[in-house]
């Protein structure tokens, strides 16, 4: 259980729902928890079919199909992540909004910049590295469902709380976004390290 629960806890970690939903708190506010649902689980369906395509597929994804190491896409990923780490930590929600389209089109938007980024596909393929396919499947499974259901239980907060005190949202926001903008800063390091560690090693042997 424990092998499958830690790239699961990873995945979770780095799809950090906090942060999503500091992105989403528009369409939180303007929008009924059944069609938040319906984008949410629609996001969730299109970032695991990738993620289970990168896990099953592991390193083979990009030295024999992009034909580029590991490694380099954990350099790239970690450099942009941290870009948008300290646009986060600056701007706040604002660095998101301008990626977010009408609620039709957003479980895409939310599955393409946050959920399908460096950080959790090279998560994914970890994944994939350390477990058979089937456990590593279930910890994608696993991961995104609890991602969308602490979403939701967010949805059902702000609501609740919306009614009696905007302002207290407006701090949520605030804080979750610097709060997100650190953890990402620290992932994004992390991931740069171990890339240069892996490469490194790579051309030692």
């Amino acid at each position: 259980m424990s092998e499958v629960l830690e790239p699961a806890v990873l995945l979770l970690v780095i799809l950090n729902p906090f942060a999503l939903s500091v992105y989403l708190i528009d369409i939180f506010r303007s929008n009924s928890l059944s069609i938040v649902s319906a984008i949410l689980i629609r996001a969730a369906l299109i970032s695991g079919a990738v993620f289970c395509i990168f896990a099953y597929a592991g390193e083979k994804a990009f030295t024999d199909v992009l034909q580029v190491r590991f490694a380099a896409f954990q350099v790239f990923g970690g450099i942009l992540f941290l870009v948008i780490a300290l646009r986060f930590m600056l701007s706040g929600s604002k660095t998101l909004v301008s990626l977010r389209g009408e609620p039709g089109h957003v479980a895409g938007a939310v599955a393409m910049p946050f959920m399908i980024g460096p950080g959790t596909v090279s998560a994914a393929t970890i994944a994939g590295l350390k477990l058979t396919p089937a456990l590593a499947f279930a910890a994608i499974a696993g991961a995104l469902a609890f991602t969308v259901l602490l979403l939701l239980g967010l949805k059902v907060l702000f609501d609740w709380i919306g009614s009696r005190s905007a302002e207290l949202t407006e701090h949520y926001v605030q804080l979750a976004s610097r709060v997100s903008a650190m953890a990402m800063g620290a992932i994004a390091v992390e991931m740069t390290f171990h890339g240069l560690e892996t490469w490194v090693l790579g051309w030692h042997r």
